[in-house]
């Protein structure tokens, strides 16, 4: 029985932590993370409800009436320069941000992790051709690049500015995943692989890839708060979204108004607000992934 205890306590010793695991005993370690969690995870739950039970045409009705309406007359966050509802335009104008951060998050990153695996991977004329794509592509002015697209396209919406703010946006994971790439390739899995005739595609995606996931989550996450930090700004200089559609961008728009930054702060304040309290939440639940994903690498 001694030996049998024994032979279990050093199987149990010997097991590394898987990489969830990990990320969850950092998480649970980082008061500010988990609570940068619950108030992030309430606030999608309250967007993502709260417009659908939401009509955007009638949200976006104008109403002269009600022009600068103050919270409480028939408002709860009150009524813009049209007499439309701020609360209303901020729970859809907050879902059409994340949900743009989100997707330009997914596209940028599927496009950076193919690209730089296979740049990392192959080396050589393969990877030159590629650094020197992307080094012209990060030299380049590229919100400029955005305004100028956004401005040429006839039928613009928001799947076209998804597109734009995808085409400039994916160098960054592209470098970071060949430096990691271009180490894990002369791992002696990788070499033994290669000998036992494995394909590269098997390689490259089913032992690769895994290794360098955590990194990914974790780059990911912090580049979400930045995508959504970019289209609200785009909005804000009337770049983003096309007038019809609510955006946190247009309600902080408003504030360029003398007027209305001094004496109507209901219009702008809530959604600065929410931005700020979103990217905070997004930053420290960043930082401690990856905290984590560190301590999974000093693991091994």
């Amino acid at each position: 029985m001694l030996k049998k205890n024994n032979k279990e306590e050093n199987i149990n010793i010997s097991e590394k932590p898987t990489g969830i695991s990990v990320i969850i005993r950092e998480l649970k370690k980082d008061k500010i993370a988990m609570a940068s969690l619950s108030i992030l995870g309430i606030l999608l739950m309250i967007v993502f409800i709260g417009s659908l039970l939401l009509d955007k045409e009638e949200v976006m009705k104008i109403s002269l009436l009600d022009k600068y309406a103050a919270p409480g007359e028939g408002f709860w966050l009150g009524a813009d320069t049209g007499g439309r509802d701020i609360l209303g335009q901020l729970i859809i104008g907050a879902r059409n941000s994340i949900v743009v951060g989100i997707a330009v998050t997914i596209l940028t990153s599927l496009i950076g992790i193919v690209v730089g695996l296979i740049s990392g991977y192959y080396g050589g004329k393969i990877d030159n051709i590629i650094m020197r794509l992307v080094d012209f592509l990060t030299i380049l002015p590229r919100l400029m690049l955005i305004i100028v697209f956004i401005t040429v396209v006839p039928k613009y919406n928001l799947v076209t500015f998804i597109f734009i703010m995808s085409i400039f946006y994916w160098t960054g994971i592209t470098r970071l995943i060949r430096s990691k790439v271009l180490t894990e390739s002369r791992r002696d899995y990788v070499h033994a692989s290669k000998t036992m005739g494995t394909s590269d595609f098997k390689i490259l995606f089913r032992e690769v890839l895994p290794n360098i996931s955590s990194i990914i989550i974790v780059d990911s996450t912090l580049n979400l708060a930045g995508n959504i930090g970019i289209e609200t700004g785009l909005t804000f200089l009337g770049f983003g979204f096309p007038p019809s559609i609510p955006s946190l961008g247009t309600l902080v728009g408003y504030a360029r108004d003398p007027e209305v930054m001094s004496s109507k702060l209901w219009i702008w304040l809530p959604a600065s607000i929410l931005i700020l309290v979103m990217m905070l939440c997004i930053n420290y639940i960043g930082q401690a992934l990856k905290r984590a994903a560190d301590a999974r690498q000093r693991i091994g």
